[in-house]
């Protein structure tokens, strides 16, 4: 099969995130709870719709992605995350871009724990 051409190929947006726990989480819980969220908040044809995957998670900061017009939706499943691996735990959306790299370099590479978000994006 031949690749679709990127103008025919769904635009993806990319959420920085970092997820609030007492102890640091693995990845396989972190995606367990996502998936599992999201199969009862929007159910398993809006999960297709919506596209999640997490593409980096690392330290309790990640790069979630989804497709273009589903961020909302994406932002209310990971609001419905309260508990991860039987801790209590909060996801806090840190911003959405429209790369990898620009969601890295403005959301978390420059992520400083003591510093109050700057939420002029959201």
């Amino acid at each position: 099969m031949k690749v679709l051409p990127p103008t025919l190929r769904d635009p993806k947006r990319y959420l920085a995130l970092e997820l609030i726990c007492e102890v640091r989480v693995s990845r396989d819980d972190f995606l367990n709870e996502i998936f599992s969220n999201s199969a009862a908040l929007i159910g398993d044809f809006g999960s297709s719709q919506a596209g999640i995957r997490l593409l980096d998670f690392d330290d309790n900061m990640g790069i979630l992605r989804c497709k273009r017009g589903s961020e909302d939706l994406t932002r209310a499943v990971l609001a419905t995350i309260t508990i991860v691996g039987g801790y209590p735990a909060i996801v806090n959306v840190l911003g959405i871009a429209g790369t990898v790299r620009s969601a890295t370099e403005k959301y978390i590479e420059k992520r400083d724990p003591y510093s109050v978000p700057n939420d002029k994006h959201i």
